[in-house]
């Protein structure tokens, strides 16, 4: 090591391509009582090491002594070499004066070649301080010196630094010239630290420009090169923090900031990076609903900037800290002043962010009634509505719609602002990413909604509903792309969740190390998956009212929900018009539905029924909050509901007025409109699920199973029955089921509750069920439905909106749930056949499929709420990669029916994963139920699909035919309809 000054200079740039190799050499030539120009190349390393990746005393001390050695060996370019690497690391420390100081004497020191390396790194910290014009200026002479010099290490980061400035002045282009540049050089050189943060950057720049699934990505793959090479990655996470929110994952963004926050805390690392952190934090908790913690966040980074002389970060960090300050309700004329000063810096400083604060005192003057001074900001914040990244341009168009003077200028605004959200999202492939994206459309949504019921009744009201209501449902979700990757990292996540709930079912316990390695497999898929860019656009088709109450006809009532200012409003469709009643407060009715989601669950289990009374109650104050004087206007024919996404676990039946109704729920008016309109697919094809470990043995599949004659095919295609036989055996040489169907509640004449639930139904005149004489074949239509098919827009509808009536439906040839023709025989997989691959081969463009197995709604993250098949959990993201998914499921699965509420207006959850694939009904559930309870329930409802019934007719005469028990009754009000089919 001692050898040569060349052997000796080469640590330096090692330390960026081999970090923890460089450190191990520097520490051996220490060791090995160097000279004195040696000596300070080994000190400065270390110093290097610890500033970046440790802690920044040690970095100091070792900086220090690395000068005083270059001045002992008499090396000015040496002295002005350490004295840059010192002052970076007293300005990450907050000693920005003394950093300053140094760059100072290391410019004077240094010549040529190593004075453009000592104005490169002035450069950098001139950005740290938020100084941009400074830093445009020192790499503007740095570049072609070394250029001359023919140093592409350093030209690269050079380059790369400006690209970073141009971002941050907002001028992506520019960024986007100097990456590619940067990037050419480094494919030349062996600096692995230099490329993980070329990828870092190129990240950044995607993301300026509104990239949001490629800056994820890239970020991704930036973090995996930095592990690779040991290396903390806390700018890293400050990007991804700010990608993340833009996403409108802001609680995962703070979760992650706060991590960064105490692991920098615990080796002693820089003080600017932990401001920045900080920062990052306190924007997160804002966004995250969360303004105390923001107030915290933001006062301590206000502290830590000002100390450190960063006046452009330290005013950023203002901003956020006046606007917790708002959503804790504190405006004042005061804030209104800072909020202007605050503007007035960052428009001095051309942060992109300047007009963000212009609404911001907009906003707080029109809340005091300061309309001249609202109007003079707001007017400086509309400006941004033309240019620049989209959510910039909605900054613009929601100050222009706070200040527009007529209700038009308001809806007009508003409908700009969100053409603009729109475009944005549909560059999101993922769902998850949609739906969180319509959050920063919300406050455009309520204004128009606003507007609309001031100055154009009901129907313009409803439109405005409809306009931000359940967007994802508009486009299907991007398929996955047929990554290895990824589905060797779903199918390991299958196995590893099975083992873990095996572990949990045999020992009562957890295994950390299962649901650790779980939790990896998690993030790695939601990560791959958020890396997806859009492919599909919205529909296209404007909500017509119109066209829904064509649909609608005289017999069948639309109730669309709407909330403004906390207040339920009714909108009533039907009979050609729509019609607007006030109801209750929407925070009173979510309470109240907590309750009766609790008596549900109560009531899933014998013993309960004193509850029976006062869950019944629960939804007659229910009614009266949510549909108020518009209860009393259903008429007397089937309804569709339409909640917002915070009522999603009101379980409509419950409501005394919808209780003996055709009844069907629908996250929008909308997606009711396009389910009602798809055609059911070719063949009329069967599927039978059942999953393992339910309490009645999935006892309605094997009888259904029966009922149709079921064959299962087997991988090497042979025709073998499966039906009850094809379980595992019981202790007595049983199939499985055959024990299960013995605990089964009994029917009033001593038999099992399925058999009276098939005694209840209708017979034929032969005894047969009232379907089999009608069985033969009719000629088909051109979509392989019935012959009437092509004819259904031209006949009247009927009582569920479609066009027959159902005595016509009856009296029509049909198969087993509805389609013309001959019954098709099932396919049942059950057992070791209900894996997850083979189950959703089958699922792909079935005409209608029933899945009994346990459901587990993941309220962390909806994607991966699952029912549990053999082979380990089917989630959500194994639904989004069908093709099309069953034109009608029946899940006859706990908590089926749960969504997670994101967004504006959104829900995430296995029902609406299905309705934009092609599912053009579900039939799910909002709560635990109790297994053998559900099995009656089952029955009778395909009984009535078997007799041309939809699915809310069915399930409406399914619960009818239940005994009339606390747990049955209870069963039958958790199982909702949702769609047309």
């Amino acid at each position: 090591m001692t050898a040569g000054n060349d052997s000796v200079l080469q640590l330096l740039p090692m330390v960026f391509a081999a970090p923890n190799e460089a450190l191990a050499r520097a520490e051996e030539l220490l060791g090995a009582d160097p000279s004195p120009l040696h000596a300070s190349i080994a000190h400065q390393v270390i110093g290097i090491w610890q500033r970046d990746f440790g802690d920044t005393r040690r970095a100091l001390a070792h900086l220090r002594r690395a000068r005083d050695l270059a001045a002992r060996a008499d090396s000015a370019d040496r002295e002005a070499d350490v004295l840059a690497t010192l002052g970076v690391a007293l300005v990450h420390s907050g000693r920005t004066r003394e950093g300053l100081a140094a760059f100072e004497q290391g410019v004077a020191r240094g010549t040529g070649h190593t004075r453009a390396r000592v104005l490169y790194r002035r450069a950098y910290v001139w950005w740290v301080l938020g100084r941009h014009g400074e830093a445009l200026e020192d790499v503007r002479r740095a570049i072609p010196v070394l250029r001359q010099a023919d140093d592409v290490i350093w030209t690269a980061r050079a380059l790369t630094l400006r690209a970073t400035v141009h971002l941050a002045l907002g001028a992506v282009e520019r960024a986007d010239a100097d990456f590619t540049a940067a990037e050419a050089l480094w494919d030349t050189t062996g600096q692995e630290h230099d490329k993980a943060d070329a990828v870092e950057s190129r990240g950044l720049a995607a993301f300026r420009s509104g990239d949001v699934p490629a800056a994820l990505r890239l970020l991704d793959e930036a973090e995996e090169r930095y592990a690779k090479l040991g290396t903390p990655t806390f700018m890293l996470t400050i990007r991804r923090c700010e990608v993340l929110m833009a996403a409108g994952l802001a609680t995962e963004a703070l979760t992650e900031a706060d991590g960064a926050i105490a692991a920098l805390d615990g080796i002693g690392g820089q003080s600017t990076r932990k401001a920045e952190l900080l920062l990052v934090a306190a924007r997160a908790a804002r966004l995250a609903g969360d303004p105390r913690t923001a107030l915290a966040r933001a006062a301590v980074a206000v502290r830590l900037f000002a100390g450190q002389r960063r006046t452009w970060y330290e005013t950023h960090a203002r901003l956020v800290l006046i606007e917790a300050r708002v959503a804790t309700g504190r405006g004042s004329g005061r804030l209104v002043a800072d909020a202007a000063a605050v503007a007035e810096r960052l428009a001095a400083f051309g942060a992109p962010a300047a007009p963000e604060a212009s609404l911001l005192a907009g906003r707080i003057a029109l809340g005091l009634g300061w309309t001249a001074d609202a109007e003079r900001h707001l007017a400086v914040a509309a400006r941004s509505r033309h240019s620049g990244p989209p959510l910039a341009r909605m900054t613009g168009w929601a100050a222009q719609a706070l200040r527009a003077g007529s209700a038009r200028g308001v809806l007009e605004a508003c409908r700009r602002g969100l053409d603009v959200l729109d475009d944005h999202r549909m560059t999101l492939g993922a769902s998850e990413l949609r739906a969180r994206a319509t959050a920063q459309g919300a406050e455009l949504a309520a204004l128009a909604q606003r507007a609309s019921l001031v100055s154009g009744g009901p129907r313009r009201l409803l439109v405005w509903s409809e306009r931000w209501r359940a967007t994802v449902l508009s486009a299907p979700p991007t398929r996955p792309p047929a990554d290895p990757a990824l589905l060797s990292g779903m199918t390991a996540f299958r196995e590893i969740a099975a083992r873990a709930e095996e572990a949990r079912t045999d020992g009562g316990r957890p295994v950390p190390a299962l649901e650790r390695e779980q939790r990896r497999l998690e993030r790695e898929i939601r990560s791959r998956t958020l890396h997806m860019r859009g492919e599909a656009p919205g529909d296209g088709d404007l909500f017509d009212v119109g066209r829904l109450l064509r649909r609608l006809g005289d017999d069948v009532r639309l109730v669309e929900l709407a909330v403004l200012d906390g207040r339920v409003h009714v909108l009533l469709c039907g009979q050609g018009r729509v019609r607007r009643f006030e109801a209750g407060l929407l925070a009173d009715a979510e309470r109240e539905a907590e309750h009766v989601q609790a008596g549900l669950r109560r009531l899933a289990h014998p013993g309960a029924e004193a509850r029976l009374p006062l869950v019944e109650a629960a939804g007659a104050r229910l009614q009266e909050l949510l549909l108020g004087p518009a209860a009393a206007h259903l008429g007397s024919g089937p309804v569709v509901v339409v909640p917002p996404g915070r009522l999603h676990r009101v379980p409509w039946a419950l409501l005394p007025a919808l209780r003996e109704r055709v009844l069907s729920v629908s996250p929008s008016a909308s997606s009711w409109l396009r389910a009602r309109e798809t055609a059911p697919p070719r063949g009329g094809r069967q599927v039978l699920v059942r999953g393992p470990g339910l309490a009645s043995g999935g006892a309605e599949v094997p009888e259904l199973a029966d009922r149709y004659g079921a064959t299962s095919r087997t991988p090497g295609g042979e025709e073998a029955w499966a039906t009850r036989g094809a379980g595992p055996a019981g202790p007595d040489g049983s199939d499985e089921t055959s024990a299960a169907r013995a605990a089964q509640p009994t029917g009033p004449q001593g038999g099992d509750a399925t058999s009276a639930a098939r005694a209840a139904q209708p017979t034929g005149p032969d005894g047969s069920d009232e379907t089999s004489a009608a069985r033969a074949a009719q000629p088909t239509g051109p979509q392989g439905g019935d012959a009437t098919s092509a004819a259904r827009a031209a006949q009247p509808t009927g009582p569920h909106g479609g066009d027959e009536t159902s005595a016509a439906r009856a009296a029509q040839p049909t198969g087993p749930h509805g389609s013309a023709g001959r019954r098709a025989v099932p396919t049942v997989l059950e057992g070791d056949a209900a894996r997850v691959p083979r189950v959703l081969r089958e699922l792909d463009g079935a005409a209608s499929a029933h899945i009994a197995a346990h459901g587990t709604f993941r309220a962390d993250s909806p994607l991966f709420s699952s029912l549990r098949m053999a082979d380990g959990p089917l989630i959500v993201h194994d639904f989004e990669r069908l093709d099309r998914s069953p034109y009608r499921i029946i899940l006859s699965c706990c908590d089926t029916a749960r969504f997670a509420s994101v967004g504006a207006d959104e829900l995430l959850g296995l029902v609406t994963a299905l309705l934009p694939l092609g599912t053009a009904g579900v039939v799910a559930c909002s709560a635990p139920v109790n297994d053998a309870a559900v099995v009656p329930l089952m029955l009778a409802l395909h009984k009535g699909l078997d007799a041309g019934l939809s699915l809310a007719e069915a399930l409406r005469d399914a619960r009818a035919a239940l005994p009339d028990d606390a747990v049955h009754q209870a069963t039958g009000w958790a199982f909702s309809a949702f769609g047309a089919a």
